[in-house]
């Protein structure tokens, strides 16, 4: 059955004066839209009940099986305000593909890509009045599906809802594109062989978070785990992939060997990379290697890439196990900011879009 995700017959909206008032300064995810997009999913008769309704509680009850067994997965995306006034989404249909992909490794049902798209649009096309207007700022969407079944058997889920909540955000670090330590973690795994590593699950990144607190208390604003084996190649931040670039002009990210999530701005840098003259390459890199190399000189920039930072500089490395820190020779990474901005170029429609990415709401 398709799904129409109709709005309310009788919308409420926050008066325009506060949205405006909220949109000088939304910081990221402390500010939600009127509306979200919900619909329930059972086992024997499928994905129902869809509807726009006004933001507010989810009911569960204290028994819901995801309080007790993890099983929910979540995408992330974001609603762009163009100079004419105009809102457009940017790749909605490969986020939807990624649920997708992530439902199926957490045994949770597959919601049909145009559904999620249709969920998308409606929603943002009812509360287009929180779409910022100022530079870096936009709408940020996220869609989720969690098991909402009362039983606390070990089992996958007979009930689940998937819900879509936005809201307005400005740029994720609070100091804006700046460059930011980084601690390298060797004790500490992001996921491990055969694990979750690819599927966008609140798991993965609750497993990051005693790692962020040691690179905090370190002085270091996030943490890059290496292989959960040896400990020797590099993988991903906590919430972000990981690139560098050499002096020959190679764009270089490891390779999605099970254990990285596929973020979609890492893959549209790969794509972009050739119209500024770079390579793309995607090749396992052992962390000894990075230090040898950005010693050497031939490692010139390292970047961290995800949907809220967009690209970020990586101004140092900090060891784990030597203390040791380790800085590249343009911290700034002013190829890595000139390849940031022709992604933000697009997705703001400042210039053509050449894969045809971007999608008009309004």
């Amino acid at each position: 059955m398709t799904l129409r995700f109709a709005p309310p017959t009788n919308p409420t909206f926050t008066p325009d004066a506060r949205i405006a008032e909220i949109n000088i300064d939304p910081g990221f995810g402390q500010f939600f839209s009127d509306h979200m997009a919900l619909a329930d999913w059972n086992s024997e008769t499928g994905w129902t009940n869809d509807r726009i309704t006004a933001y507010g509680l989810l009911p569960m009850e204290p028994a819901g099986a995801v309080l007790h067994y993890a099983q929910e997965v979540f995408e992330g995306l974001k609603a762009y305000r163009h100079a004419d006034g105009s809102v457009w989404l940017f790749r909605p249909d490969a986020n939807a593909r990624r649920l997708q992909e992530s439902s199926r490794r957490m045994a949770l049902p597959v919601l049909p890509v145009d559904d999620f798209l249709t969920s998308v649009h409606n929603l943002v096309a009812l509360d287009e009045r929180w779409v910022p207007h100022a530079a870096e700022q936009s709408l940020y969407i996220r869609p989720f599906i969690i098991a909402n079944e009362s039983f606390l058997g070990v089992r996958s889920a007979h009930d689940v809802i998937y819900c879509c909540i936005t809201g307005p955000v400005g740029a994720y670090f609070k100091g804006g594109v700046q460059p930011v330590d980084i601690w390298v973690s060797r004790q500490y795994s992001r996921v491990a062989n055969g694990g979750t590593g690819t599927a966008k699950c609140g798991g993965n990144y609750a497993s990051s978070l005693l790692a962020q607190e040691v690179a905090y208390a370190n002085g270091c604003s996030q943490v890059l785990f290496t292989d959960n084996a040896e400990h020797e190649f590099v993988e991903e931040l906590g919430g972000m992939n990981f690139l560098l670039l050499t002096k020959d002009g190679e764009l270089v990210t490891p390779p999605l060997n099970g254990n990285i999530l596929p973020g979609i701005t890492r893959d549209s840098l790969l794509k972009l990379a050739p119209l500024l003259g770079l390579t793309p390459v995607e090749r396992p890199t052992r962390i000894a290697d990075v230090y040898d190399g950005i010693t050497a000189g031939d490692i010139v920039e390292l970047l961290a890439c995800g949907t809220a930072a967009v690209i970020t500089p990586v101004g140092s490395l900090r060891d784990s196990e030597t203390n040791t820190v380790y800085r590249p020779l343009r911290p700034e990474a002013p190829q890595g900011i000139a390849l940031r901005n022709l992604l933000l170029d697009i997705q703001y429609g400042r210039v053509a879009d050449p894969f045809g990415w971007t999608e008009r709401v309004v």
